[in-house]
């Protein structure tokens, strides 16, 4: 009893982190509109204007300027421009004020993509609360097609995986699309 416990608890520790993306692709994208930061310059943003122009990349990380944020910024910083050859638009999503992702936008975003501010009802609708800090959203990433459906979900601390699962999913929306 004990060794197919703990095989079955070993089996599922081995699901991948996306096993946990927590909108299911299919469901419908809650609607929001918040502060972002584009070049260190704070503007609304309205996700169902976004996605009368394409598809959005949405990405949820805990904290601008730690360590994995930095990364996984300079990381869609760089494929930003291939994203939107693709019609897609890319933001990122912390519980971080205005002020503070004024600055990431310019140094971390490099001024290509907005950051903006996920209130705490945005990021318990995407059901990406970070269970050691329920003020912080958790790393996920949703890629939602302009009919407002999530059509990509990916959880995972390690912001390895993001933009290639992101930009993987553009693509085939793109090429069924275009």
């Amino acid at each position: 009893m004990f060794r197919s416990t703990l095989c079955l608890a070993l089996a599922l520790a081995a699901i991948p982190a996306a096993a946990n993306a927590t909108l299911a692709v299919g469901a419908k994208a809650p609607d929001f509109s918040t502060q972002v930061s584009l070049a260190g310059k704070p503007m609304p943003f309205s996700l169902k204007a976004a996605l009368k122009k394409g598809p959005v990349v949405l990405y949820f990380y805990p904290a601008a300027f730690t360590k994995g944020c930095t990364i996984e910024a300079h990381d869609f910083a760089e494929a930003t421009d291939d994203f939107a050859k693709l019609g897609a638009t890319v933001i990122g999503m912390s519980a971080d004020g205005i002020d503070k992702l004024n600055q990431f936008s310019v140094s971390e975003c490099r001024n290509k993509f907005a950051v903006g501010s996920a209130t705490p009802a945005t990021i318990t609708a995407y059901d990406v609360v970070l269970p050691q800090n329920p003020a912080m959203s958790n790393r996920t990433s949703y890629v939602i097609a302009p009919d407002g459906k999530v059509i990509f979900a990916y959880s995972a601390m390690d912001p390895a995986g993001h933009v290639t699962g992101t930009m993987d999913a553009v693509k085939a929306w793109d090429a069924k699309h275009h």
